[in-house]
């Protein structure tokens, strides 16, 4: 059996959207020392592609992320797969706020240097020194105080979707960005009590030892992020602080927490929260676009992506060679989310 899909995506989706029973979106991480990353990596795709699992997973040798989707029938069998692996001992796993059982179409488990990409140097700091961490109603009752710093760790465009009362939310494009913002902005504060957020908790963990390492003295973190805080905060039946929408990285690109739309169209301005990639496939830009500009500009961010993505293919061919990029994850204009929506 190949350890890796070879299906085309429009087939994978078409799959998807046929079948008949459901899915169960979950995401876990666990910071662990692996001997094989490679070996392991292996293993569990043997496992999990047999139960017919989907998901974006990565393994290193400090441990694993993942985002999956499991079909209700083999849940049971999933989470029993887990207790044959010590790195999964009493590992918490997070349910979606919003589960149209969509979010994923395949199998993808990567080995990767890192499972965040923070460019540091892991050597130069305690990474295991990490913050207090608080529960959904710990973590709560603290930001209805004014006794506190509540900062975002997350980029800029998860925080303009969806985002804590009074947090900071930093204009970071990457995590490494975030982490050296942060610390700038705190400089005067390292007496002050932070309460650290992210999506499900893997970001707040080396931001945390990295803030402790940079004298700040009272750090604390969401135990399980946003999404542990949302369904705890719904089942203890109180008023989420958490306001907007939660950016998560699969083919939803967010779930709502508390039904507000605190973000606007990047090309009309209207309410709206709804992220998407532009159609022209040498930008794929990331960006929020609501239904009647999605029509207008047919689904491209500016009317320049909608003039190329229409242009003859020798065209297209000709921009590729000349920027010396390929389709696919690389963007030829390198346009940055904030730029976009100031040219539009």
């Amino acid at each position: 059996m190949p350890l890796y899909n070879s299906i085309d995506r429009k087939i994978l989706i078409a799959n998807l959207m046929s079948e008949k029973f459901v899915r169960k979106t979950i995401s876990f991480y666990r910071y662990f020392i692996l001997d094989d990353p490679q070996g392991f990596r292996d293993q569990i795709y043997r496992e999990w592609n047999e139960m017919k699992c989907f998901g974006r997973i990565y393994i290193a040798r400090e441990g694993i992320n993942a985002q999956m989707s499991i079909p209700e029938e083999k849940m049971e069998d999933f989470l029993e797969s887990l207790k044959h692996h010590q790195i999964f001992d009493q590992i918490p796993i997070k349910y979606a706020i919003e589960d149209n059982g969509k979010s994923f179409y395949k199998l993808s488990i990567k080995v990767k240097a890192k499972l965040v990409a923070d460019g540091l140097d892991d050597q130069t700091f305690d990474v295991t020194n990490v913050g207090r961490h608080l529960n959904a109603k710990e973590f709560h009752d603290l930001v209805g105080t004014d006794e506190h710093i509540v900062v975002d760790m997350r980029n800029h465009y998860e925080s303009e979707i969806g985002r804590f009362k009074g947090a900071i939310c930093p204009e970071a494009d990457t995590f490494r960005e975030e982490l050296t913002i942060v610390t700038d902005i705190l400089k005067d504060k390292k007496d002050s009590k932070l309460l650290l957020y992210c999506t499900g908790g893997i970001r707040c963990e080396k931001a945390s030892a990295y803030l402790k390492h940079h004298g700040f003295k009272d750090v604390n973190q969401l135990h399980g992020g946003i999404l542990e805080y949302a369904r705890n905060i719904r089942q203890l039946n109180l008023e989420s602080h958490f306001i907007g929408k939660n950016f998560v990285f699969d083919e939803r690109m967010g779930e709502s927490v508390d039904g507000q739309i605190i973000a606007r169209c990047h090309q009309c301005g209207k309410p709206c929260d709804i992220h998407s990639n532009c159609a022209n496939e040498l930008c794929h830009l990331l960006f929020i676009q609501c239904e009647d500009c999605a029509v207008q500009f047919e689904k491209c961010c500016s009317t320049e992506c909608r003039d190329q993505k229409n242009s003859p293919e020798a065209e297209k061919l000709l921009l590729r060679k000349q920027h010396n990029y390929t389709f696919g994850n690389k963007r030829i204009y390198r346009k940055s989310f904030r730029l976009a929506k100031n040219q539009i």
